[in-house]
């Protein structure tokens, strides 16, 4: 025995682990009611997050340090197989102590199927990883994989497995011929490749403000002295033919009109006095009956209606018009202590005017019904916050809520429509399926493998969305839960027992939203817990948001997206957003997650307790107490991270 580790610490430390044993059980018992309602194959998982949840229900870092002080398992690295691990330190404590121990005769995992159960259930899912990679990538869709068959296929090739597409943008012919591109390119290639279809959910979004003009500025990409390190490619096309297949990055598009395209050849030029009046000469590289290429190497403003020559040896051949660009976003130029009014979003809005503060819409009217004066609210991820200085009703002038600028803390920043609007303080009396949701479940029904959803809050939210999709004939369908509220993190735990009645499913961490709902201070410590939960479930989680941002709209990474990059290959997959440099962010990261698999399963965790252990803190007082949980899977959660 180790020096000064005397046998009533000894005996104290293993009446504690058998304590926590016990209550494991009691836990589960108290829930079998849940627990029954789940499919025999994934029932041993749901037992397993039970047993997890009681473990956690207690702060353990004082046995922690017991157990490490004797060499055993610091129980860091027991979600997978929770009982199990307790019964193996109990079985080393006795061991120590020379007395017998008892295994428990019904575990639902062990050291040996727990970790492959997460992987199975990864597996139904997601589909099968590429060769060499474990990690999931996903990929969100932009509205040119519609009509860009190249750019899906190059996708796929780069190390993509799954897509995701946002149905709160565009429409459902779009959708369908991104499902179909899709399904091509996984076909031609043999590369699996699975598509969550996200449902919009109540979308509380920033609206109502002017379209801007008409323009497009295009610039080269230039080095530290300002040098051209790559010329702009404008791909100019005959408005109403089809845009032709190209490069998947770096590229504008640019609708030319006129009678002179059967006149241009390769080697021509294009010129133009862009809207600072300076002129700019583009060389065509290729053309065809409906388009050509070009390039530039110095930044033009260009707008609906501008004239452009077509020039050959010097002689003018003939000349186009820009067609119709789409329109500029207006935005708000916001500080620290400026007023904002949120009005409707079809009332007027636009900058300040005289006595008049800023004023932004918003796409939900029920805001004004359920926020209270002295309530926080944040806008574009929090890049804007303020607070709520008084709530003005329809009959009062209103509605609008009049809210005091807290951030940005120095300088200006621009607020613009279709902007998330984040109320963390507010409850919201929404139902996470809209009616506009509902109408696009026959087409989720028809293309998707998974279905995300949205703003999710309660077990409740979960059994509507699978008594649809079944009703839609769609019982095989995964389901993901986007956890991006304050509520939906401290129900996590009853979310995923009810979501385990109708499996697969998966638990996205949408960490823009999240890390605004509870404070980005506190998003490093939530992931882990999500992370935790969801392996004691052996449910596969998708680390979504912002992940290499800057790589995929800008064309190069920071630091410290390398390293969330890096962290992120302990989830099961990996979603990046759409950017004219995500091919490149695809290969980027498919090289971080094979390098980082070979050192990423090391997990030390002090074992703090989680307030989202709550759910195993109500099934010990119904054992006392029954009356009080009736229906354990749908009374309140805790709040938050303990």
């Amino acid at each position: 025995m180790p020096h000064r580790f005397t046998r009533d610490v000894l005996a104290a430390t293993i009446a504690e682990v058998e304590r926590l044993r016990d209550e494991m059980l009691l836990v589960e018992q108290a829930l079998d009611t849940d627990l029954q309602l789940v499919p025999d194959t994934w029932r041993p998982s749901a037992r397993n997050l039970t047993h997890y949840l009681a473990l956690r229900n207690r702060d353990l870092r004082e046995l922690q340090r017991n157990l490490a002080a004797l060499g055993l398992s610091s129980l860091g690295r027991a979600e997978p197989q929770t009982l199990a691990s307790i019964d193996a330190v109990l079985a080393a404590l006795h061991k120590i102590q020379g007395t017998p121990s008892t295994p428990c005769a019904n575990l639902p995992v062990d050291f040996h199927t727990g970790p492959p159960t997460l992987a199975k259930h990864t597996v139904e899912l997601l589909g099968d990883a590429p060769d060499g990679r474990s990690t999931h990538v996903m990929v969100t869709m932009p509205s040119e994989a519609a009509v860009n068959p190249q750019l899906v296929r190059a996708l796929l090739r780069a190390g993509t497995n799954s897509v995701r597409i946002n149905c709160a943008h565009d429409d459902p012919a779009v959708w369908a011929r991104i499902a179909e591109n899709v399904r091509s390119a996984s076909r031609e290639f043999e590369i699996p490749c699975r598509i969550l279809m996200d449902l919009p959910g109540p979308k509380l979004r920033t609206a109502g403000l002017p379209d801007g003009p008409r323009t497009l500025h295009v610039r080269p990409e230039r080095g530290p002295r300002g040098e051209v390190v790559e010329p702009a490619r404008i791909v100019w096309f005959r408005p109403g033919s089809t845009v032709p297949d190209t490069s998947p990055t770096h590229e504008r598009r640019v609708p030319l009109e006129g009678p002179a395209w059967s006149r241009v050849r390769v080697g021509d030029h294009l010129t133009l006095r862009d809207l600072r009046g300076r002129i700019r000469t583009l060389q065509v590289s290729a053309a065809g009956p409906d388009h050509l290429f070009t390039e530039v190497r110095d930044s033009a403003w260009i707008e609906t209606g501008l004239e452009v020559q077509l020039v050959s040896d010097g002689i003018e051949r003939g000349r186009f018009a820009v067609g119709e660009l789409p329109a500029t976003a207006t935005t708000l130029a916001l500080r620290r202590g400026d007023r904002l009014w949120v009005v409707p979003e079809d009332a007027e809005c636009g900058p300040a005017t005289g006595s008049t503060p800023a004023r932004i819409g918003c796409t939900l009217p029920e805001v004004f019904r359920d926020v209270r004066e002295g309530e926080s609210i944040h806008f574009d991820d929090g890049k804007i916050s303020g607070t709520v200085q008084r709530v003005v009703s329809a009959s009062a002038g209103g509605p609008r809520l009049e809210v005091e600028i807290t951030a940005p803390v120095t300088g200006t920043r621009r607020l613009g429509v279709d902007k998330g609007i984040n109320l963390p303080q507010t409850q919201l009396l929404l139902p996470s399926l809209t009616a506009h949701d509902l109408t696009l479940l026959e087409h989720v029904a028809r293309h998707a493998d998974m279905v995300g959803m949205s703003f999710v809050q309660t077990p409740a939210d979960v059994r509507e969305l699978e008594d649809r999709m079944s009703a839609h004939g769609r019982d095989d369908i995964g389901i993901v839960l986007k956890i991006e509220t304050a509520r939906a993190f401290a129900e996590l735990p009853r979310l995923i027992l009810t979501g385990l009645r109708s499996p697969p499913i998966g638990v996205m961490v949408a960490r823009g939203d999240l890390g605004v709902e509870l404070g980005f201070e506190r998003l490093a410590e939530v992931q882990e817990e999500i992370l935790w939960l969801c392996e004691a479930a052996h449910v596969p989680v998708i680390w979504a948001t912002q992940v290499l941002e800057s790589l995929a709209k800008r064309g190069q990474p920071s630091r410290a997206e390398v390293t969330d990059a890096a962290m992120s290959a302990r989830a099961e997959c990996v979603m990046l957003n759409k950017g004219p440099y995500v091919l490149e962010a695809v290969r980027f990261l498919d090289d971080v997650l094979r390098r980082m698999q070979d050192h990423q399963h090391k997990k030390f965790s002090t074992m703090r307790r989680l307030s989202v252990s709550r759910l195993a803190h109500d099934a010990l007082a119904s054992r006392a107490e029954p009356k009080r949980i009736a229906d354990p899977l749908g009374s309140p959660g805790g709040g938050g991270a303990g």
